[in-house]
């Protein structure tokens, strides 16, 4: 029996402290500690968790490099090459997926080893004896929250998934879980994950310096909210309006824990020392809730995100050398749709030019919102950038859209306002009397859409929002009114409904076609 469907960590990684956000990426144990004895101190379970979070770092989980099976899906950025690697990265944005796409099989790998480094975590800590039991409960928390995480992208890219809450480690118990289960019990999993944290542990609002790339309560709560949200748009259950009100109250749990007045307060710039984006304040900044947590300089631990996204020639991004084309291109479509004067707008988004560039040698546009030229990342391209998953701009937007789709249009556009006014562009009333701004945005729901686009640009937000905002109708035909000649190589008129989803990895469907049954139209 093939027993691919999850990595199941029979090693666990050694070694590591919660004291420092260094040391949390140090995690080395050439001893290869086998599972069924490796639990007996609280070290053990803190080594456990830590394993968990590491898990997210790869690019085929949820790491910088996982563009490929978000960000590129959207109409934002895409490949340059349709050849490379057989053309199985291509596959993604140009919605020609193939269950049999090895880059597919190890994304699922990657998210299914998560779950269940999560749930060794859990089961260590639920084994050993604590001299504080509220110690247990933050690890759960943690262990819960980082399974919450990847279930959410689980569910949200394949549908209905094996639902596994218990730690696998032989074929057997792998065999035993191998079938999908309705997208709402995993929904109402992540729900319970993300609730326990909030309600059982005492892990703080937000993690100091020391503690960045750990949970708190801020990102659960925000995580939660938008968790709700998405259960509105996905869910037929007839809880609209309660999954909405829910996704309300814990998104306004998670605003009222900032430690910030305006967002204003906070630069966009990624040159600023205050900046969300400046590596040297990736540590301190208090618009980030949550984040992967990358070394500057390490060989192993760095970051490639700045270096990766430069073209030839360019130094805007990184002291690297790059050669040849960046990893993402991005899409004219995008960069029309930035409020500028030269796209017939009444002023200029700064955000543009913070996010995107244009290399006249390459003749394209490139992604420069993560940039690292310091001396410690080098001519390597060894860059310290964290990869951001839910920071409070992302916050305030999902407040805008709950309030408008809960009717409340006042509420929304204050929301909206705060994000526009950091970007020191005019607010939604002064906006709309403007010609261009009403002809592309004609209601309020479209107008926090493309604020999102704009805002969390490459950040792998938009493909998710494209989901949530529309219907699988209305995204087909949303999609195909886009212009191909803004859209790169990829080929619009592939996206149909099946694209909503992924097709189950070849490999996955043959264990148990009939309780692994693929998805519609592949």
């Amino acid at each position: 029996m093939k027993t691919n469907i999850f990595l199941a960590s029979l090693l666990v990684f050694g070694g590591l402290s919660l004291t420092s956000c260094e040391d949390f990426l140090t995690e080395n144990d050439p001893n290869h500690i086998v599972a069924e004895n490796f639990f007996s101190t609280e070290n053990d379970v803190e080594r456990a968790v830590n394993g968990a979070y590491l898990a997210l770092r790869s690019g085929s989980c949820m790491g910088e490099g996982s563009t490929a099976y978000t960000e590129e899906r959207s109409d934002n950025a895409g490949r340059w090459d349709n050849q490379s690697a057989a053309g199985e990265p291509f596959q993604f944005t140009d919605f020609s997926l193939l269950a049999s796409n090895t880059y597919l099989q190890s994304h699922w790998n990657a998210m299914f080893e998560t779950v269940n480094n999560s749930n060794f975590a859990i089961k260590g800590a639920e084994e050993i004896t604590f001299d504080d039991e509220s110690s247990r409960n933050n690890y759960i928390a943690e262990a819960r929250f980082v399974r919450a995480l990847a279930y959410f992208d689980i569910v949200r890219k394949w549908g209905d998934a094996p639902l596994v809450t218990e730690y696998l480690s032989t074929p057997a118990e792998i065999e035993a879980h191998t079938y999908r289960e309705d997208k709402a019990n995993i929904y109402n999993l992540i729900v319970d994950d993300l609730k326990f944290g909030l309600e059982n542990s005492t892990l703080p609002d937000h993690q100091s310096e020391s503690g960045k790339g750990h949970a708190s309560k801020a990102a659960m709560a925000g995580l939660l909210g938008k968790v709700y949200l998405t259960m509105a748009h996905v869910l037929d259950d007839g809880n609209r309006t309660a999954y909405l009100e829910n996704a309300k109250t814990y998104l306004e749990q998670c605003y009222g824990m900032k430690t910030f007045d305006r967002l204003s307060e906070i630069s966009f710039d990624p040159e600023d020392s205050n900046g969300v984006f400046n590596v040297n304040n990736k540590s301190t900044c208090p618009e980030i809730l949550f984040q992967i947590v990358y070394r500057q300089g390490d060989r192993d631990y760095h970051s490639s995100i700045a270096a990766d996204t430069q073209p030839g020639g360019e130094t805007t991004n990184s002291l690297y050398a790059s050669r040849g084309v960046p990893m993402l291109k991005v899409t004219p479509d995008l960069v029309k749709e930035y409020e500028t004067v030269e796209n017939g707008f009444g002023w200029t988004d700064p955000r543009q030019n913070w996010s995107v560039g244009h290399s006249e040698t390459q003749n394209c546009y490139y992604v420069t919102k993560f940039r690292d030229r310091s001396k410690a990342a080098g001519t390597l391209g060894y860059g310290g950038n964290d990869w951001i998953i839910l920071r409070y701009a992302d916050v305030i937007l999902m407040l805008a859209e709950v309030n408008e789709a809960l009717g409340d249009e006042n509420t929304a556009i204050s929301y909206l306002n705060e994000v526009r006014e950091r970007a020191g562009i005019p607010e939604y009333s002064v906006a709309q009397n403007d010609a261009a701004y009403r002809a592309k945005f004609p209601t309020l729901k479209l107008a926090i859409l493309h604020e999102r686009r704009i805002e969390l640009a490459f950040e792998n937000q938009r493909w998710y929002d494209l989901l949530r905002f529309f219907t699988p109708s209305e995204l087909v035909t949303y999609m195909h009114s886009k212009s191909q000649a803004d859209y790169n190589e990829s080929n619009l008129q592939n996206f149909t409904e099946t694209d909503i989803y992924y097709p189950i990895p070849y490999d996955e469907w043959l264990l148990n076609p009939e309780g692994m049954y693929q998805n519609e139209g592949y």
